[in-house]
């Protein structure tokens, strides 16, 4: 493999596992997050790649970032939008929960949107973007409503952009269901977890094979669920 591949969040979780199934692959790939320590401790296992503190919520980061892809590498071949973030929010506690929304929306909505943009306006036919949703995209989870509706959001956005990109027949966009996940996230949830290793899998077998959508572990039946039964499977979403 000779792409370039950009993961956003690829310090920790799923987009470290994406990162290290492409270096693997043999592909220059660039991380970015915010802790520097994460960054360093990637860069040393990785010296080979390129890390790059940025916070994507912010626009001098962003356009920081993808110079500094140029600049290494000349191109983006592949965008993975893996930033994100989960709030829960109880909106039937009698006292206002949105104190932390507009940074959970900017994140897990906005930025991967103005980054898809920005990529496209640098390098107009990449090979692929990659948006990690999840399943609460398709049924929002009782306890973070708002998560569910951001990933709904990106849902919808990815869905969009395949079809705009479509006459192009280039671009692949693939969008990346997963369900809980064994990240630093979701440290506290309880319950069946897939490891971060398991969904980048299922992400480059998507990504082979051109898939619009990917749905790892559990979220596979999610499709055939809300058509036959969509009133049971918002019954187990709500307990999760």
């Amino acid at each position: 493999m000779s792409q370039t591949v950009l993961i956003t969040g690829g310090t920790s979780g799923i987009g470290l596992s994406l990162a290290q199934s492409f270096v693997e692959l043999g592909a220059s790939v660039v991380v970015c997050g915010r802790s520097q320590a994460a960054l360093d401790r990637f860069a040393q296992a990785h010296p080979q790649a390129l890390a790059v503190r940025a916070d994507v919520t912010d626009a001098a980061d962003r356009a920081a970032l993808l110079q500094a892809v140029a600049d290494r590498f000349g191109r983006l071949d592949v965008l993975v939008n893996n930033a994100g973030t989960f709030e829960e929010r109880d909106y039937a506690a009698g006292k206002n929960p949105n104190a932390t929304l507009d940074a959970e929306v900017a994140l897990n909505l906005t930025a991967p949107i103005h980054l898809t943009g920005e990529v496209l306006q640098r390098w107009p036919e990449p090979d692929a973007i990659v948006f990690i949703t999840s399943g609460f995209a398709l049924v929002s989870p009782t306890r973070a409503p708002t998560h569910g509706a951001v990933k709904a959001g990106l849902h919808g956005f990815a869905d969009g952009l395949r079809r705009q990109l479509a006459p192009q027949a280039h671009t692949h966009v693939l969008e990346v269901l997963p369900p809980s996940t064994d990240t630093p996230m979701n440290a506290e949830a309880t319950g069946k977890k897939l490891t971060p290793a398991q969904v980048a899998a299922v992400t480059m077998k998507a990504l082979r094979r051109r898939r619009n959508m990917a749905f790892p572990g559990q979220t596979k039946v999610m499709p055939a669920m809300l058509r036959i039964a969509p009133g049971t499977l918002r019954r187990v979403v709500a307990e999760l």
